[in-house]
């Protein structure tokens, strides 16, 4: 599922061999309500289930962090998270407990996924394939429906439950053994394996996948969304699947989509009022047409899209504005800067009308035109540009764009000086944001502070669940601050105190996967 879904089965079959299968779910008595199963598998084992495999998810290479993309996803959830806890569908344990945290997986196929503890994947393909929020809101509203009912932890009572670390114990130790060939080939592959097979132990039974539909449909209408959006999203993949599928539509394959379910969300949407104005589409299609680009970024494929610049002799304003973008962001990709500029500024004549959309859409196009110069390593010429815009709101899309800016060699101490102390504040905030702390350690190193370059690298590791990587940076460091004469010893203080909170963590990490014993080869001497 991360890395290539055409080769999933072939992964998937290969972790058969090594773990048991999970047990049938018409032998699992299934409770009225979802929170009665925690007599069997409680909040706090179903959130640490979760953890234990966003672990070894977040490293992954095709887990993006799209700044612009995770922000809007996050615009879309938090509203449905808020409706679900105002109809009693979220109860405080569950707020409070679960992660509930969305993440991007770059590929093609058109797929969502939830995971234990409140984690939910979202497949760049399917963002592509929507129009209109509300059909990507009808997924999210499905998925968080998956969770707030306990679904996964009823798939996982019973004999799943003692099975749960087996399969992570047992997928890490193959990923040990794979280590002995091409590293990143086989750290690759066992990741998507992994993945495959844990979405493979969780799939849902049928009246799951029913119960989740109604749940989500009712989510939708509170948090604002128009209901229609989930017969609209259902329409649109079944048409999609039986006309060009090629293995690009697991969604429908691990939700299965029947004329009986397709039925069910139209009679729901025939009982309430949808007529309300529909919210202007700008945002929406931007966002569509720049996780085009993002979800498969081979050659051939960001030349096409670049071919999109001089438009189409067909369609609305909002397409030709989506073609543009896409073909601007393809361009920058493709380092063809000029030609990547020249689609901004033709962008620029599809802008809509309206006030708002249109001060939205020119801010993204801004953006578009500073990450273009970001990825020519021009960092003076993107920050210039940013600077037409204003500062509010300070969103972390444009802050991190600005930081990433400012560790080009051209960037000004001046600017660099502002985007640490965004950064600082960010983390202190956002303990957990790999983003901000990664480019917070290389503005240190910038500045020469090697310690607080390091501690910044660790944090930044152990946020993508890499604790094995902090432990490495936050060692160097307090060798580093060892040799030099004059080293901040307050920053090597809570270096040494980080180090051994990451030692402790990996220890307790690593003896729950393996209660017998850690495997040779998976965990060298952890000693600090």
């Amino acid at each position: 599922m991360l890395m290539a879904l055409k080769r999933m089965s072939a992964l998937a079959l290969a972790v058969s061999l090594v773990v048991p299968p999970a047990p049938v779910v018409a032998q699992v008595q299934l409770p009225a309500l979802g929170d009665s199963v925690s007599a069997d598998l409680s909040v706090g084992e179903e959130r640490r289930y979760g953890d234990l495999i966003m672990t070894e998810i977040r490293p992954d290479p095709a887990v993006l962090d799209d700044p612009l993309l995770t922000a809007y996803i996050d615009s879309l959830w938090q509203p449905l998270l808020k409706s679900s806890r105002a109809q009693g569908h979220l109860s405080d344990e569950l707020w409070e407990r679960f992660a509930w945290e969305t993440f991007l997986v770059r590929d093609r196929s058109v797929n969502a996924f939830a995971l234990p503890g409140g984690f939910v994947g979202v497949h760049l393909g399917l963002i592509n394939i929507t129009q209109h929020r509300d059909e990507l809101a009808s997924v999210l509203a499905h998925e968080m429906s998956h969770v707030t009912q306990r679904h996964i932890a009823r798939r996982i009572v019973g004999d799943a439950k003692s099975n749960a670390l087996a399969i992570l114990g047992g997928l890490l130790g193959v990923l040990a053994l794979s280590r002995g060939g091409n590293i990143q080939a086989g750290y690759a592959a066992i990741m998507g394996s992994q993945a495959a097979a844990i979405q493979q132990q969780l799939n849902f039974s049928r009246d799951m996948e029913r119960e989740a539909d109604r749940v989500g449909f009712a989510l939708m209408d509170q948090a604002g969304f128009r209901p229609s959006g989930m017969v609209q999203m259902f329409e649109r993949m079944e048409q999609s699947m039986h006309l060009t599928d090629s293995g690009n539509y697991p969604y429908l394959r691990s939700h299965p989509l029947t004329s009986e379910r397709i039925g069910e969300a139209r009679q729901r949407a025939s009982l309430i009022d949808d007529s309300a104005a529909e919210v202007d589409r700008t945002e929406h299609a931007l966002m569509s047409a720049r996780a085009k680009v993002l979800m498969d970024e081979r050659i051939e494929a960001l030349q096409y899209l670049e071919g999109l610049d001089a438009g189409g002799r067909e369609g609305t304003r909002l397409e030709q504005l989506q073609a543009r973008y896409s073909a601007a962001l393809a361009a920058y990709k493709l380092r063809h800067r000029a030609r990547g500029d020249a689609a901004v500024q033709a962008a620029q004549r599809y802008l809509p009308s309206e006030p708002a959309p249109r001060a939205l859409a020119q801010r993204l196009l801004t953006m578009l035109q500073a990450e273009g110069a970001l990825i020519g390593g021009d960092g003076a010429a993107g920050l210039l540009v940013l600077n037409n815009l204003s500062t509010q709101p300070v969103d972390r899309p444009l802050m991190l764009l600005r930081a990433e800016l400012a560790t080009k060699a051209d960037a000004s101490a001046a600017a660099r000086a502002s985007a640490l102390e965004w950064l600082q504040s960010r983390v202190v905030d956002h303990p957990t944001d790999a983003g901000a702390w990664t480019l917070a350690g290389t503005l240190w190193e910038l500045q020469g502070q090697k310690l607080r370059a390091l501690r910044a690298q660790a944090e930044g590791r152990a946020a993508l669940g890499d604790t094995r990587g902090a432990i490495d940076r936050l060692r160097a460091a307090l060798r580093l601050s060892r040799t030099e004469a004059k080293s901040d010893q307050i920053e090597a203080s809570v270096i040494d105190a980080r180090l051994r909170a990451f030692t402790y963590q990996r220890r307790a990490h690593l003896q729950e996967l393996y209660p017998r014993g850690v495997p040779r080869g998976v965990d060298p001497d952890d000693t600090p």
